[in-house]
Order: C-alpha cells, then structure tokens, then sequence
C-alpha cells in the first residue's frame, strides 16, 4: 500500500456475477490509471447483515471467493472484501489482498486480530455507534498482533431512528493516529433498516465526499454498479458506474488544491 497516492477502494457492494464484476473493475481501473491513484477493487463475498431474512446474501462463499482472486489476477489490482469472523479472515486471506472489518464488529477483538495476524491490510469501518477517539483502541488491538497494515473508514454515525450523519471532525481526528482515513461515501448516506431494505439518499453522495476531501482524507470508499436500482444489495446508495469518472476527478480536484 503506498503512503503516498491517493487510496480509492471501489466496486459492487456484493458478488452478484463474474459479469458485473469484469465490467465494474475494468471500468475503475482504467479511471484510477488515468487518476495515477491507488485503486483497490471491492466487493463483498457474502452479505451477513440484512435488513431482512428474505434478503440476498450472495451466490455462494466458495465460488464469490474464486470470482475475486480471478479479478486480481486478470487485472492485475488490489482486492478487498469484508470477513464477519475468525474463520472467515483465515479463508479470505487466500484470494484477496485487504480484509476489510464492517462496522457492526469494529470492536470485535477476535475478529480483528484473526485478520490481523494474516499479514494482509486491515480496512476497519468505524461502527456508527462509536466516536472516532475509540479507534485508537482499535488499531491498538491489531497492532498487538504485529500488523501495522491498518486503514481507517469514517462511514457516519447513528442520528435518530434510521438515518446517519457525518461529523467531519472525525476524520481529523482518526488522521492523528497515523494511519491512512478514508471517507466511505456511500454508506455514509444510508437510512438503515428504514424498510424491508436500507434506505438512503444518494444524490448528496458526491457532496459529501467534495466536503470530506476538503477537510481532508487518504482516500475514497464508494459501492457502484452499473444499474443501481438492479443491485442485489444497497440498491438505494450504490452510485451508477456512468458517474465514477466525474466523481473521483471532483474528489481529486480538492485533494490536489489541499496538497498546495
């Protein structure tokens, strides 16, 4: 992982097809090879937590897995994914690159440190119930395994009954730890729970990310599909594929006028 370039780490919420798969990881990374960004593609191998039993939770943890590594190799880029236990963390280390902590178990000391005695990068969401000062806990637990691999993700906080929001001081706050904060843009906007499925708005999605670039980030995290409405998952976020290029060149936009 450089320390220097910009990290965006992208894709579908969910393996649904090695079709989807193809045309959203060549689409990123011909946009991040233009950007000269870090590019790590992501798309989770199963979904564990639903809104609703009736919910889709993935194709198949075995074949999802093998859809992934096949993305790394064929293009040649970093692949995350998100694990919900020890034993999940010890199977995904063998076909992906970033493991990739959700924000439900972010203190779940069990979960992260099986993942991080992997040796593989550790992507840890800040759970919506907790304050960006708890994370030092958090990277503390990891780095009692060894691993400095770590990356932080502000995804937003609890406000009310189904909806979240983002408190931008977070973000400077984690950045103090010394380790790279990156802004997840999309489910920052997410109602959950609001229905049989989570909600969400996502037309303030790239507004919010322009904010969080101004206040200053490492990187990007944004789910996006080709037809958001057909996902199979957080269908009400995930930002249309057609609009990636636009939106990250905002993003960067910001990004370089900081660095000046």
């Amino acid at each position: 992982m450089s320390e220097k370039k910009f990290i965006v780490i992208a894709g579908p919420c969910v393996v649904e097809s090695k079709e989807l798969l193809d045309e959203t990881a060549s689409k990123l990374k011909s946009i991040c090879a233009q950007q000269n960004v870090e590019f790590i593609f992501k798309s989770s191998y199963k979904k564990a937590n639903r809104s609703s039993v009736g919910s889709f939770t993935g194709i198949g943890d075995d074949l999802a897995l093998q859809y992934l590594s096949q993305i790394r190799d064929e293009f040649k880029i970093s692949v995350l994914t998100d694990v919900h236990s020890a034993s999940e963390a010890e199977k995904a280390t063998q076909y992906v690159d970033v493991l990739q902590i959700p924000a439900f178990l972010s203190r779940q000391t069990e979960i992260l440190q099986a993942a991080a005695r992997t040796g593989k990068i550790i992507n840890v969401k800040k759970g919506q119930f907790m304050a960006p000062d708890d994370m030092a806990k958090v990277i503390d637990k990891i780095l009692a395994t060894g691993n400095n691999k770590i990356m932080l993700t502000e995804r937003g906080t609890f406000f009310g009954y189904h909806d979240l929001t983002v408190d931008f001081r977070s973000i400077l706050i984690m950045r103090k730890f010394g380790f790279p904060v990156i802004f997840d843009a999309t489910h920052s906007l997410q109602q959950p729970s609001s229905g049989k499925e989570s909600g969400g708005k996502p037309e303030f999605v790239p507004a919010l990310a322009r904010a969080a670039a101004a206040v200053g980030i490492d990187g990007i995290f944004f789910e996006t599909h080709p037809e958001p409405d057909k996902a199979l998952s957080d269908s009400a976020t995930q930002l249309p594929l057609s609009m990636a290029g636009e939106f990250l060149t905002d993003i960067l936009k910001i990004n370089d006028c900081l660095k000046k």
